[in-house]
């Protein structure tokens, strides 16, 4: 009867190891996809916010580079 826990630990030892594989190949696509890992909490507002600083930065480099030459 001490035994017994091990018929439980098997199967739940081979759904956690599966719940971790899938987790695993969920961030290595989408770091394959997009090239940097998921940020987790990211909305549709964090996602406009990103776009604009990156135009900003974009803007602000071709400005400072037109006025250095």
């Amino acid at each position: 009867m001490a035994w017994v826990w091990l018929e439980a630990a098997l199967p739940l030892g081979i759904i956690a190891g599966m719940l971790c594989i899938m987790g695993n190949a969920q961030y290595y696509i989408h770091k394959a996809a997009h090239g940097r890992p998921k940020h987790i909490g990211n909305d549709v507002w964090d996602v406009a916010m990103e776009r604009r600083d990156k135009k900003l930065i974009e803007d602000l480099a071709a400005a400072s580079s037109a006025s250095s030459n």
